[in-house]
């Protein structure tokens, strides 16, 4: 269906909408986040390690759409924070394997109810049912988009702690 033409484009204010609700998110999360010294960019990061047991940068870089370099910087940073170390396969030794530190793990165990707080805060201003409704219709246009994360997150579990 379509709803854009170029006589309303210009006038059309979704994209503007969507693309700053999501840079309000990426600040709000920078800014809730500030006091464990990680950004919303690491944040992600440390969540797809620990909630989608994903062991390797080249998982990272699919499910967070980076390339390769940037993933390298990104994991860099995070070990010479100390949350992140790299390990060499036990069966293959070309291949890194990415586990949590003992800080690592800490942290990310807060990460989801840091999480919960910002988006809390963004979204205060909406109902529960505003909210339901607003993640139906962008889970509608993203799925039909076959958007690869919002398909991964639809089928996914969180693990069991431990």
């Amino acid at each position: 269906m379509k709803h854009f033409s170029s006589e309303n484009f210009d006038s059309s204010l979704i994209g503007l909408l969507v693309g700053r609700t999501n840079a309000l998110k990426d600040r709000m999360l920078d800014k809730y986040l500030l006091p464990y010294d990680v950004t919303f960019a690491q944040f992600k990061v440390l969540i797809i390690i620990s909630q989608f047991s994903s062991d390797t940068p080249v998982e990272l870089c699919r499910h967070l759409s980076l390339d390769s370099g940037s993933m390298t910087r990104m994991l860099d940073r995070l070990e010479q924070k100390g949350l992140i170390a790299r390990t060499r396969s036990a069966t293959d030794r070309r291949q890194v394997r990415l586990v949590l530190t003992e800080q690592g793990q800490t942290l990310s165990d807060l990460l989801p109810q840091i999480g919960a707080d910002a988006m809390n805060e963004i979204f205060a201003t909406l109902d529960a049912e505003e909210v339901a409704t607003l993640q139906r219709i962008l889970t509608k246009v993203l799925v039909a988009a076959d958007d690869h994360i919002t398909l991964t997150r639809l089928s996914f579990t969180p693990k069991a702690k431990s």
